[in-house]
């Protein structure tokens, strides 16, 4: 007998970003150092604050908290937003477990199986695996690292809309990208979301991480969203906390706020103990988030700097975020990047690249590039791109 399992899971990517840990894993257990700027994983220490947070936790019970979140910290979110030029209520915020479970809660609640969702390409990849795991299919609008991967023209976005589309995903500033999506552009998407009776649904995780003096622009900040606009954020970036798992959803519509909460009743409740964690960050995030937005502009320079050095290496620099995409002179950045970690090293390290391809949409996009998380620190990113160098003179030398 051959047990078969679901269409859903078969059609599911595997991580770009995990996929070749394998790879890294091999490499070290044969002592090679590997430095990795394939995830965004900070090295940051997760600030004072959350970690005490989450030690006083005093209840000899760990119990069932609201669906919605702890009041406490919808009522700090609330706050939080309200620093950011934001209105919006504790009422009108979500909790959720982590960004992830956000975005898929927001799809599942404006689409049925077979909808679909544009979103600027290339994106945060795993945006791939929830619409799998939501049967929404996502149409991709193709950006350019020609021009900093802004947005195309309206008529390219407005050639994707169908009688399936429910949505438009974006997310500014930019994983994977480090794109910040000017005002001007704000408008236009709100405009053809307007046009077309679509939602807009904002990715604003890295709203702190803007650089050269840049402002980030919230769907928020574009009047006349109220119905139309779902914000999704999360922790896990901002505090240096991504094993916490929090997140949350925000919008002033009543119907997508009662539709979340069936969701969230079904899945019961989100962490306790984070929630208490998250809380102290965000009565405390004045104190620590200004010099880590300076330690990131300062290595998102090294790695800037280095590749404007490689020769046949291009990106425009980044405005946000930490990451980058690259292209490279190469024609397959996946067996590139297996390369660097099975292949070549020197002085006993190597340097782990994620492939961009799977953070397209768009069969065969991205295929010559590579994302860069500069999530390490200066010293060691110096190493790490001296390291990408050398390799790929290699490779193509090979």
């Amino acid at each position: 007998m051959s047990l078969k399992i679901s269409h859903r899971i078969e059609g599911m990517q595997a991580s770009p970003i995990r996929k070749l840990i394998p790879y890294a894993d091999d490499a070290e257990r044969r002592g090679i150092h590997v430095y990795h700027l394939n995830i965004g994983q900070p090295d940051i220490e997760t600030p004072r604050y959350i970690i005490e947070g989450m030690k006083n936790y005093k209840d000899k019970v760990l119990r069932y908290g609201p669906s919605n979140g702890l009041e406490e910290l919808r009522e700090e979110i609330s706050k939080y937003l309200e620093r950011k030029g934001i209105a919006m209520g504790k009422n009108n915020v979500f909790v959720t477990t982590a960004g992830s479970e956000a975005i898929i809660f927001s799809l599942m609640t404006i689409c049925d199986p077979g909808d679909e969702i544009i979103i600027p390409e290339p994106f945060y990849t795993n945006y791939n695996g929830f619409a799998q795991q939501t049967n929404v299919k996502i149409v991709p609008v193709t950006s350019r690292v020609e021009n900093g991967f802004h947005l195309p023209d309206d008529s390219e976005i407005i050639s994707k809309i169908s009688d399936k589309t429910k949505g438009i995903l974006i997310c500014s500033p930019n994983n994977p990208t480090g794109t910040i999506l000017t005002r001007d552009e704000m408008e236009r998407l709100v405009n053809i979301a307007r046009k077309y009776n679509l939602y807009i649904l904002s990715d604003e995780v890295y709203r702190e991480f803007t650089f050269d003096n840049q402002k980030h622009v919230s769907i928020f900040d574009i009047d006349g969203v109220e119905e139309l606009a779902i914000m999704m954020d999360s922790i896990s970036k901002r505090f240096s906390a991504c094993g916490a798992r929090i997140g949350y959803i925000a919008t002033k519509n009543e119907n997508i706020l009662k539709g979340v909460m069936k969701l969230g009743q079904a899945r019961l409740c989100p962490p306790t103990v984070e929630q208490i964690g998250a809380i102290e960050g965000f009565k405390h995030m004045d104190e620590f988030m200004g010099p880590m937005i300076e330690e990131y502009e300062r290595r998102r320079n090294v790695v800037y700097d280095y590749i404007e050095k490689i020769e046949g290496a291009f990106t425009m620099k980044p405005e946000g975020a930490f990451y980058t995409v690259v292209r490279i002179p190469v024609d397959d950045a996946e067996k590139f990047t297996v390369f660097m970690l099975k292949d070549f090293s020197l002085n006993g390290k190597t340097t782990m690249v994620a492939p961009a391809e799977g953070f397209y949409a768009s069969k065969g996009a991205g295929k010559n590039e590579i994302r860069i998380a500069y999530v390490l620190n200066e010293e060691d990113l110096e190493d790490a791109m001296k390291i990408l160098e050398e390799g790929l003179k290699r490779y193509n030398n090979r």
